[in-house]
């Protein structure tokens, strides 16, 4: 499976893109990187270069509600991309507790999963898209 790995717009972490880099690749997952601090155009730009079976985003600082919510109305506008799946993990809010609110919002303007930082919850996602993408 080609995922396409970006941190969100106002996250400037790169530690937790190379982790997941690494954890992806040894899922047997090609990885393309944006890198952090990603633009929702860049990502937009990205998704329609490289047509990426799914697409993680990461949030490390906080902020990953209001940049995910861009990102996914931004990608979820463009015709191309409505069904691409895209996870959201990391930090949503800094209150430093998981608001479900937040992750109703989320959910309901297209990410396909908010996982936190759940590295076994990422991992059967993406196992799961991979048994659909091979035919019976």
């Amino acid at each position: 499976m080609k995922i396409l790995l970006s941190g969100t717009a106002s996250d400037s972490h790169t530690w937790n893109l190379v982790y997941l880099r690494l954890f992806l690749q040894e899922q047997g997952h090609q990885v393309v990187g944006l890198g952090p601090c990603a633009p929702v155009e860049l990502l937009l730009a990205g998704c329609l270069r490289h047509a990426p079976d799914a697409v993680v985003l990461s949030s490390v600082n906080g902020h990953g509600y209001r940049d995910g919510l861009a990102a996914v109305r931004r990608l979820r506008a463009e015709p191309a991309l409505a069904g691409l799946p895209v996870v959201l993990g990391g930090k949503l809010g800094v209150a430093g507790h998981r608001q479900e609110a937040d992750v109703a919002r989320l959910t309901e303007a297209g990410c396909d999963a908010v996982l936190g930082e759940d590295l076994d919850a990422l991992r059967e996602f993406l196992a799961a898209r991979t048994r659909k993408e091979v035919p019976a």
